[in-house]
């Protein structure tokens, strides 16, 4: 058994964890061994750890240097070699090839490295040495190459600044913004869900009262067909756009198009959008499916027509030379109905033929990301123009039969899905569905797929929320056929995604927030403040009893909220109807649920205690007057930025998610209860932004 757990540890597994109540869970022997098959081990019981712990040092010591190594920036980059005794003479040749192309060669003499510690690894001493490589390094991603008579081994040297960007003004700068999801967002003029034109009104009225920041949902591709999941966190790919969200209106080509503006026009389909704009509930299929009607006319035109805009489509085809790989992805699927693990070989492999899918099918696929990245792009223009900030979100993982998972499978782990233990709230543990991405192997590929999507994001937007930052650090794996109870805890190369995301937010001058609510380790939060990351401040999650009131002091390097989309609006949660909810779900039993509402009232007792006592708050205040209270506590706290959901302005009982739940609850399909017309113009939600701006700008 020690022999189990030594190699869990070699390969990042953790064979026990700390749960919510403090109590240490310990992993199973059958988990223990599944993981550790899925992650590359060669065993299959108990009686191969042995054999495998050797193995598995052999390979490590073998390595000689990391495929990976974050340096510092202003540090000297140092490196540990690691070789045995029998290899540590002779000549040393080194080759660095620096991001610019620029290659710099040098050579050393084994002998003179300095010796850090001697390793005994299976009866062959290996001396772990030190090499300055000669030469300051720039900030950036370059490649070393090392070689002695006996010996070679290549290494990704990722330097990067120690902290991550923050703007030199958000010392004294405080920010506020709104929170909407895109698809909730509708407007008159909208189809029945939000689009990129609604998202731009939004950003403007919020730039005219005063606010810096627009806060969304993930924007990233997904299935609206078959198969079909709207959820904006199992994406389709995190490498393109949700074409969802195209105000077709503006789409290129349109006015030249006479087939689509034709279709536009006629009765049926103005009925159509009619009906979409009535319904309460976004209703993805309609309104994908009519959207598509009119994009596949502009696509085919565009296409026909070798004029500017087919000019302009080709250049970005030309520039994101995964947009033809993702087409013909796409076109397969709607050929072949079905996800592509059902696909024939070689399609499901990867291979594909240009007949195996529609041409109709892949033009309109390369169109709708050009259109949906031109929109966005203007989107973003408008708010480098106005100062509010474009703030997205990174969901944690794909859906299992996306894009990504097909062509990048190497660096996913199918038969395991990413998810957390058993908590207060989801006592069952959970399973969120998605495929974890395999340490090694991102390391392997140089963290290739990895950079490609957060870049994706990061040319858009001023902040970026990292969804799970936990997930840097660790994630919880539930492997295929165990209960989510049964999960364990996988290590991930924190410091190396830490240079990364650092490097990257410095790039592209974009603020890195990381969502670390729930049961997060203390080193989480430690790591964060060293690379200045910002953390979440959310009331719901703050509220606690304390000797000094309900509420700690807001941090200055903080998103602060009262809620989260995960979370019931503010109004749904001084009304208990969350633990209503969970109780009809099965997550509570009736005696459990009276003793948490009874707890709620004593919070909310004391959270009106505390807001009374810093004059925010009158005695027998109504609900509306305790969310401005609450408001009122955070606009004038040091945080960074504050966010307000837009639905606590006018006290929305229902929420977006309700998390665990999928089919049994419309999660990610309600729209706002008022349209951005309407709300725009609403006197309890200008009173509370407008007195939100005067607390941010008062300093």
């Amino acid at each position: 058994m020690q022999a189990l757990q030594q190699l869990a540890g070699l390969y990042g597994v953790q064979t026990a964890y700390v749960d919510v109540s403090q109590r240490r869970r310990q992993a199973s022997v059958e988990t223990l061994l599944t993981v550790l098959q899925l992650l590359g081990a060669p065993i299959a019981t108990v009686a191969d750890a042995p054999a495998a712990l050797r193995q598995r040092r052999q390979t490590l010591w073998q390595r000689g240097v990391e495929p990976v190594i974050a340096l510092w920036d202003g540090k000297p980059a140092q490196l540990a070699l690691r070789l045995p005794s029998t290899r540590a003479a002779g000549t040393l040749s080194g080759r660095l090839e620096l991001e610019t192309g620029e290659v710099h060669r040098w050579e050393e003499d084994v002998v003179r490295l300095p010796t850090v510690r001697t390793v005994e690894v299976e009866g062959v001493p290996h001396l772990v040495q030190r090499l300055t490589v000669p030469l300051t390094l720039p900030c950036g991603y370059h490649r070393l190459s090392l070689e002695t008579a006996a010996w070679h081994g290549d290494t990704l040297l990722i330097v990067a600044p120690r902290r991550a960007y923050v703007p030199p003004e958000s010392v004294e700068h405080r920010d506020w913004g709104v929170f909407s999801p895109l698809y909730a967002l509708h407007s008159e003029r909208s189809w029945g869900g939000g689009d990129f034109s609604d998202l731009e009104m939004l950003l403007t009225w919020i730039a005219e009262l005063g606010g810096g920041v627009l806060a969304t949902l993930p924007l990233l591709a997904a299935f609206l067909d078959d198969p079909y999941d709207p959820s904006p966190y199992t994406p389709a790919s995190r490498l393109f756009w949700n074409e969802f969200y195209i105000d077709v209106t503006r789409a290129p080509g349109l006015q030249r198009c006479s087939a689509a503006l034709g279709l536009l026009a006629s009765d049926a389909i103005q009925q159509e959008i009619t009906t979409l704009r009535q319904a309460s509930l976004v209703d993805y299929r309609r309104q994908m499916a009519l959207k598509r009607r009119i994009l596949t006319e502009l696509s085919q035109h565009l296409f026909a027509d070798a004029s500017e805009p087919y000019t302009a489509l080709q250049r970005f085809v030309e520039t994101h030379p995964a947009l033809e790989d993702y087409a013909r992805f796409r076109a397969v699927g709607e050929r072949q109905q079905a996800p592509w693990p059902a696909w024939p070989e070689p399609l499901r492999s990867g291979t594909l033929c240009q007949e195996d899918y529609d041409e109709q099918a892949r033009r309109y696929h390369l169109y709708v990301q050009w259109v949906a990245h031109e929109q966005l792009t203007s989107m973003a223009r408008r708010s480098w123009d106005t100062g509010v900030k474009l703030y997205l979100d990174l969901p944690l993982g794909v859906h299992p039969y996306s894009y990504d998972v097909w062509r990048e499978r190497d660096v996913f782990v199918s038969d395991a899905a990413g998810g957390a233990p058993p908590d207060v709230v989801f006592t069952k543990g959970q399973n969120w569905g998605f495929p974890p991405l395999h340490p090694e192997a991102m390391r392997a590929q140089g963290y290739r797929y990895w950079l490609a999507y957060l870049r994706h994001q990061l040319k858009h937007t001023g902040l970026l929320r990292i969804d799970h930052v936990m997930g840097l650090h660790r994630l919880f794996w539930v492997p295929k056929g165990l209960e989510p109870r049964q999960g364990v805890y996988v290590r991930y190369p924190a410091e190396e995604l830490y240079a990364m995301l650092n490097l990257e937010s410095h790039r592209h001058q974009v603020i890195i927030v990381g969502e670390n609510l729930g049961t997060v380790p203390a080193y989480v939060n430690t790591a964060m403040a060293r690379h200045r990351l910002h953390r979440m401040y959310v009331v719901q999650y703050e509220l606690a009893p304390r000797p000094d009131g309900v509420l700690p002091v807001v941090p200055a390097d903080t998103v602060a909220s009262l809620n989260t989309h995960d979370m019931p609006p503010f109004a749904a949660y001084v009304q208990g109807l969350d633990i209503d909810d969970r109780q009809q779900q099965g997550l509570m039993k009736a005696a459990d649920a009276r003793r948490e509402r009874r707890h709620r009232q004593a919070l909310l007792a004391a959270l009106q205690r505390f807001l009374q006592s810093q004059n925010l708050l009158a005695p027998n205040a109504d609900m509306q007057a305790l969310c401005s209270a609450c408001v009122a506590f955070l606009g004038a706290s040091p945080a960074q930025v504050v966010l307000l959901n837009l639905e606590d302005l006018w006290l929305e009982t229902q929420p977006q998610n309700f998390p665990g739940t999928s089919g049994e609850r419309p999660n990610w399909q309600r729209k706002a209860r008022y349209n951005l017309e309407a709300f725009c113009h609403m006197p309890q939600v200008l009173a509370l932004l407008r007195s939100m701006n005067h607390l941010r700008k008062r300093g």
